[in-house]
């Protein structure tokens, strides 16, 4: 019966689930308390030939895989108010998860959304993988256990009502968090939530409801924390009030990864206006003060001698030596027609708006953290051998953040608020500056990408591409699943990197015989997995191929594009992208539309763009900033299986396009004599509003797959292949190095010496 529990017979075992049968728990305690019990996901099938490895198993799939062990631990709780309280094991940093997960409560509850409650998890060991937020897996891994916990607690709720009423199961309807029987009587959730529980931890099974039967999956919702969000009451990690954590910065070394030596001044810094300590640390000197204002004037005032860093004396042009040194050969030239190109994309900045930032307080110990964290569990276990702790005696608690692009997978400003905090004995509200995460954070690598098509006549014989990239550290967690999970995965014994690489990229066109490698080389530098990680750079080189051959073969580009795609699914989105954006309309000289597609971890894309390329354009003042060519429209279609939350996912299409406009176009760090040029975000230029499209549609597909494919990062790379097509065909030059602006320095670097720029003290020079 749907929506209730019935106990498996004694000796029966467990029984097979069907697609929407499943087991779960309801567990000892005083408040009725449910939680799922998931079979472990069959390994990949042996033996079976495909030249698609994402077609056996992916990147999202090991995630899932590795979680569903420990789903039985995420427990979904009703409350004597009638509120439903979840703790989410993942990290919200404004990709929406908070709200898709209430709404999958809701729907299995019969519960109004706005009486659920989905906070976040402090780290749990006991999850082991089930702890880790990326690779667009969080509503793919978590679509089932949550549901199937919330449909264990409605079953429960309808047999207490039961009892209560004096009715039959069936008779009874849940709806809006009120059970009413035949005659008419009612209760509320909150008033069964005892009468619910259960003494002793009971299996039962459970159905699913059917997707006919949806209410609120599937339906746009607005954002469950929009309101908090924009009235200030949102709170991140630097609005907590932790007693006694006062500001705390770093001065941090001129070059990536120095090391500070004698400190030439400590007195006098130490006796400056509100500071109260001052002690170098492994990553610099730390200072911390009653304001972080304090904080900045000590940190400039320190006169520091430092020790050369782990990049020391490098530049672009270095490291893309280094890169061409280290690429893996083409193979010997096709005997067929082909079609060839190189492509250069150079460091990017992992940094999120929030600046990086943790509140530490250790004692002996013990240590309590606070921060915004995608992998706690590393972190607490990391912290934990930093500081001489056991794991047990730090506790890590996670806080929402504002945004990610990957940057919140590394804990570095955890580590390093524990550090200090270890070292002053008291507890600190450490802040990064925004010059201290360009130059000393986390950042995309530098890559270069070589591709190859052969073709004869119509037909593509093969695809071969090379992509050599400065080394991405997988420190975070994704490692050890690679590491847990080897025997199932059909990648062979090759390195954590290489891994991830082939499971994340795809090949959608029946381009024959086709290859990807990776070769990465230079650990020196602090990368991170930003959004997307590989696809953006492999992604766009692949597309302008495309546009490339399309042109060879005298072919319109998207009806190539149809025409090679190896599915339906695929063909509907880029026609969909198409007709949206009225693909192939008469355009003036200089502009031009692009269209691209990208598929992955089960999910779709495709983006056309119009892109003005005009002198008038190119040339227009922009204060303190390149304007460059700008891209007046996007369309962006989009099918992820499942869309739980449409609205949600519209604003995550909305944020992938200005990822790909930002990285085709505008953003990119400057390497010079071992650290990077730019130092704020004034400098560093993510897509700003010159260069945000006027019109911009995303369009959602209907539901195809019945379940969720990851959405979190699909359309970056489709963004940025099309609008570097469209530059291409409006410039008549295929552009080959990103992004296309590089080049051009529109900003005085500000020096590294003091590390941070003074603070500013009014705008108004800036008004206009």
């Amino acid at each position: 019966m749907t929506g209730t529990d019935r106990p498996v017979p004694p000796g029966s075992g467990p029984q097979a689930p069907t697609r929407r049968r499943f087991l779960g728990y309801v567990l000892a305690a005083p408040a009725l308390t449910a939680a799922a019990e998931l079979v472990p996901a069959p390994a990949a099938a042996a033996g079976i030939p495909s030249p698609e490895i994402t077609e056996l198993v992916d990147l999202n799939d090991v995630m899932t895989a590795a979680a569903l062990p420990t789903s039985g631990l995420i427990t979904v709780e009703v409350n004597e108010d009638g509120t439903v309280s979840f703790a989410l094991p993942r990290a919200e940093v404004g990709q929406g998860i908070t709200t898709s997960t209430a709404m999958l409560i809701a729907e299995e509850m019969d519960v109004p959304v706005d009486r659920v409650r989905v906070t976040l998890a402090d780290a749990r060991p006991e999850l082991v993988f089930n702890q880790l937020t990326g690779a667009s897996n969080t509503t793919v891994s978590t679509y089932v256990p949550v549901r199937v916990a919330a449909a264990v607690a409605r079953g429960r709720l309808l047999r207490a009502a039961a009892d209560e009423l004096g009715a039959a199961v069936a008779d009874l309807t849940l709806k809006d968090g009120v059970v009413t029987g035949p005659s008419g009587r009612r209760v509320g959730i909150g008033a069964l939530s005892r009468k619910a529980a259960s003494v002793r931890t009971r299996q039962v099974a459970v159905t699913l409801k059917a997707r006919e039967r949806f209410t609120v999956i599937g339906r746009p919702h607005s954002r469950i924390d929009a309101l908090a969000a924009v009235t200030g009451r949102k709170k991140f990690a630097m609005d907590l009030d932790v007693p006694d954590a006062m500001p705390t910065m770093v001065c941090r070394p001129p070059t990536i990864n120095g090391r500070a030596g004698a400190v030439a001044n400590l007195a006098e810094v130490r006796a400056m206006p509100g500071v109260t300590d001052v002690v170098t640390v492994s990553t610099g000197v730390a200072v911390r003060a009653r304001t972080f204002g304090q904080c900045i004037d000590a940190v400039r005032a320190l006169r520091v001698s430092w020790q050369p860093g782990s990049a020391e004396g490098k530049s672009d042009e270095s490291v893309l030596e280094e890169l061409r040194d280290a690429e893996l050969p083409l193979g010997p030239p096709p005997l067929t027609p082909a079609v060839e190109g190189r492509f250069t994309f150079h460091f990017r900045s992992n940094s999120a708006l929030e600046p990086n930032c943790a509140i530490a307080d250790v004692r002996p110990g013990r240590a309590e953290i606070w921060s915004s964290l995608k992998s706690p569990i590393v972190a607490q276990q990391t912290i934990a051998a930093r500081l001489g702790l056991p794991p047990s005696a730090v506790t890590v608690h996670v806080t929402e953040g504002g945004g990610s692009f990957g940057r919140r997978l590394f804990f570095d400003a955890a580590l390093e608020a524990a550090e200090i905090s270890r070292r002053i004995g008291k507890p600190v509200k450490l802040m990064w500056h925004r010059a201290d995460d360009c130059r000393q954070g986390r950042v995309h690598p530098m890559a270069t990408s070589r591709v190859r098509i052969a073709y004869a006549g119509d037909t593509v014989l093969g695809y071969r591409q090379r992509h050599t990239s400065v080394a991405t550290d997988l420190g975070h967690g994704l490692g050890e699943i690679f590491t847990a999970l080897a025997a199932r995965l059909p990648v062979g014994d090759i390195g954590f990197s290489e891994t991830f690489f082939q499971l994340s990229q795809s090949m959608p066109y029946d381009f024959g015989a086709h290859s990807r490698l990776l070769s990465e080389t230079d650990k020196s530098f602090n990368t991170g997995s930003m959004r997307n990680v590989y696809s953006p750079d492999v992604t766009c080189a692949r597309e302008l191929l495309v546009d490339r051959l399309a042109a060879r073969m005298g072919k319109d580009p998207f009806a190539f594009r149809r025409d090679f795609l190896r599915d339906d699914r695929s063909r509907a989105v880029l026609e969909k992208a198409a007709e949206a954006g009225n693909w192939g309309r008469s355009m003036p000289a200089g502009t031009a539309q692009g269209i691209a597609f990208h598929s992955e971890y089960h999910a779709v894309s495709a983006v056309l763009v119009e892109i003005d390329c005009r002198p008038e354009t190119v040339h227009r003042p922009v204060r303190d900033g390149v304007a460059g060519p700008r891209v007046t429209k996007a369309v962006c279609a989009v099918d992820v299986g499942l869309a739980v939350n449409p609205r949600g996912l519209q604003a995550q299409m909305m944020g992938c396009v200005m990822d790909g406009i930002a990285l085709t176009l505008t953003s990119s760090l400057h390497l010079r004599d071992g650290h990077f040029l730019e130092a704020s975000w004034d400098n560093y230029f993510y897509t700003r509003q010159w260069n945000t499209p006027p019109e911009l549609d995303v369009v959602v597909m209907p539901p195809t797959t019945g379940k969720p494919g990851g959405a979190g990062e699909l359309g970056v790379a489709a963004s940025a292949a099309a609008v570097a097509c469209a530059y291409g065909r409006a410039t008549g030059t295929m552009p080959t190095s990103f992004p296309v602006n590089h080049g051009t320095l529109s900003f005085a670097p500000k020096p590294t010496v003091p590390p941070v720029p003074e603070s500013p003290t009014d705008g108004l020079d800036h008004v206009r």
